[in-house]
């Protein structure tokens, strides 16, 4: 038994929470399907973030580390390799199937993957010493609960590092898309007060919802990194027309055509040595179990 499979004694798979069934659902039906049969692409886009959310996670050899909703594992896997043990969690088999098989292949011994809902999951008391997320917490039914969990799961001490992404006017990436593949239509934003991308974007929501579960000291550092969307612009629509396939799917023939030769144009003036590039901006989220 891996020192990550210690700090998760539950003897099964505990089920998703009632608020959190949608999600649930989502991510082991098509929205999962997606991200893994473009985990490789996802990975590639967040790049730039990559060295940033490392050194601010910071594990050393003796910390046992959760990664919440670590999706294909990429950020798991890299703190396992220098980490005592970590343990990736998320709703996704899909996804969990293929953050297990790249760690067997990369020969990561210390590391585990649980499917599991973090809001409710049973965790062991004073588990973990540091809880980490990509990303991956914006989307709880309720986040005072979830936190109160995942901060159960702390040692006294212990720390929690998020990324989470900044508000919706720093997104170039986002504004774009969503106007190129809404014409004619005042798309709201994501809210920034329930599950959505920018759930955890306004910083006073973020530390009334931490501080309410018993956190200190939380500080919030924004990044602004560009993200890839792909090598050249045909590659990049069919990677972003996917990921916005709900959008593009509630036009009509004539008009999604347009649509999407006007996403193409975009990302064709958004080519640069680095492949299709567009701004964005994240926070890194640091907070302290007393």
């Amino acid at each position: 038994m891996s020192r990550s499979d210690a700090a998760d004694p539950s003897p099964t798979d505990a089920p998703a929470d009632p608020s959190n069934t949608g999600q649930a659902e989502a991510w082991n039906g098509p929205t999962g399907a997606f991200w893994a049969d473009n985990a490789d692409r996802f990975d590639i886009g967040m790049a730039a973030y990559r060295a940033p959310m490392l050194a601010a996670v910071g594990a050393g050899e003796a910390d046992v580390v959760l990664d919440v909703g670590c999706g294909a594992g990429q950020l798991t896997r890299d703190l396992a390799r220098t980490a005592g043990s970590a343990l990736g969690v998320d709703l996704s088999e899909r996804l969990l199937d293929l953050a297990r098989a790249r760690a067997e292949a990369e020969g990561l011994a210390n590391v585990a993957f649980r499917l599991a809902d973090a809001q409710v999951h049973p965790f062991g008391d004073a588990a973990f010493d540091v809880v980490t997320s990509r990303n991956g917490v914006m989307f709880f039914g309720d986040p005072v609960a979830a936190f109160t969990n995942l901060t159960r799961a702390l040692r006294p001490g212990g720390r929690m590092v998020l990324m989470t992404w900044q508000p919706f006017e720093h997104q170039e990436w986002l504004r774009t898309f969503r106007r190129v593949l809404g014409p004619g239509r005042d798309l709201p934003p994501p809210p920034d007060d329930g599950p959505s991308p920018l759930g955890f974007s306004d910083p006073e929501r973020v530390r009334g919802i931490l501080a309410a579960a018993g956190l200190v000291d939380v500080t919030l550092e924004g990044l602004r990194r560009p993200m890839v969307f792909g090598s050249d612009p045909d590659d990049a629509l069919t990677h972003v027309a996917g990921l916005n396939s709900a959008l593009v799917g509630e036009l009509d023939e004539p008009a999604r055509t347009d649509a999407l030769e006007a996403l193409r144009a975009d990302l064709a003036a958004h080519r640069g040595d680095g492949g299709v590039q567009y701004d964005s901006a994240t926070w890194v989220v640091r907070a302290r179990k007393p």
